[in-house]
């Protein structure tokens, strides 16, 4: 092969430079190099878009849903939307809260019947949890914020100096941090399929794994995106490249055959809408249920104190959104909690009348 005489290479090295194009070849790296930069930014910018949900539209705005549940104002300015059923407060025997899971709202209390609740004298008050349905979301809002919500309700409502607490599924995280931090508040407490979080600090490795695996591959990638980058949950949760969380997305593939069942027989209420529960922003209402569910926890509910407050707790055991066996494994590191597993139920045991009926003469018995 002829060598190109150094000379020559070198003046062919100079006009390449002044040239702006590389040095034995023809393509313009400095337009590419230009091309590559704006790509970059219009992609950083899109993302930092991307994992800033936008603005809550609050209720009760110009352009936002409007109000018209009774509401509660708090301490700090925001307000509650609650749900007031059963014997009046006045003269309620049992006065209780109820706390809804994920996609819920005031109108998830436990289907109790009508003649239980005379014959027990009981007033039952269901309410939107922060940035649900029609109660303001709360920016900082937190495990412990969302239980001194539930505590300052009951003061605004004059429920006592303590009352009954029934939570429902994700609900059951609020329940969990009201045993942590105002245990001397409650008269008792009821979850119905509490959701457990994986990462709870004494659970072991073995265990946690095990119901880890039992959920959907798409589900298992949510959570751990909402424990390890919860700045990600919002974009995880909306884009349509890959799987989002099966129930954030309102999929029931996965659910029990007991649930399908209770789902394919639902009758819509005119008094609730479907959509209501994350009408202000799923931001402020589902991805932050999941951050807190799945985030660090400041304690771990296995290592609760038994301060005397009846803690009951019932799974079914067809329950294929909630493994039953970290239900098992709270169990046996606190003895005190009486665990009902519920034969051939799955997830939604709220909407099962006979259970609810069962919960509440055992919850009020005083049972401990």
């Amino acid at each position: 092969m002829a060598r190109v005489p150094a000379a020559a290479a070198r003046v062919h090295t100079r006009a390449s430079t002044r040239s702006g194009r590389c040095p034995c070849c023809c393509c313009s790296c400095g337009i590419g190099g230009k091309v590559t930069l704006l790509v970059l930014v219009a992609f950083l910018a899109w993302f930092y878009k991307a994992i800033h949900p936008p603005p809550p539209i609050l209720c009760g705005t110009p352009h936002g849903p409007p109000v018209t549940a009774p509401r509660v104002q708090l301490k700090d300015g925001r307000y509650l939307a609650y749900k007031e059923i059963g014997t009046e407060k006045e003269k309620a025997a049992y006065k209780i809260i109820n706390i809804h899971g994920f996609r819920g709202s005031r109108h998830d209390i436990p289907l109790i019947p009508k003649a239980t609740m005379e014959e027990l004298h009981i007033y039952y008050v269901g309410f939107d949890r922060a940035g649900y349905g029609q109660s303001d979301p709360n920016p900082g809002r937190s495990l412990k914020s969302d239980a001194q919500d539930v505590v300052e309700l009951a003061d605004i409502l004059q429920l006592g100096p303590r009352f009954y607490v029934t939570a429902t599924s994700i609900g059951g995280s609020v329940a969990w941090t009201l045993l942590k931090h105002f245990p001397h508040r409650l008269a008792g407490v009821g979850m119905l399929g509490p959701v457990t979080n994986y990462w709870w600090s004494g659970i072991p490795t073995v265990e946690a794994w095990e119901a880890f695996r039992f959920q959907p591959i798409q589900d298992q990638v949510a959570v751990s995106v909402a424990h390890y980058a919860p700045w990600l949950a919002y974009l995880w949760n909306t884009q349509n490249v890959f799987p989002k969380s099966s129930v954030v997305a309102g999929r029931f593939d996965f659910w029990s055959m007991a649930d399908k069942k209770i789902i394919a027989s639902f009758q819509p209420s005119n008094e609730r809408s479907a959509d209501e529960p994350t009408q202000q922003g799923i931001h402020e209402s589902l991805i932050r249920d999941m951050v807190n569910m799945f985030g660090r926890w400041d304690f771990d509910p296995g290592d609760l104190i038994n301060n005397g407050v009846p803690v009951h707790i019932w799974h079914g055991d067809e329950d294929s959104l909630v493994p039953l066996m970290l239900q098992k494994y709270v169990q046996r590191r606190l003895s005190w909690i009486h665990l009902h597993v519920v034969p051939g139920a799955g997830h939604l045991l709220h909407v099962m009348e006979t259970l609810s009926d069962e919960m509440a003469r055992t919850l009020l018995s005083g049972q401990a």
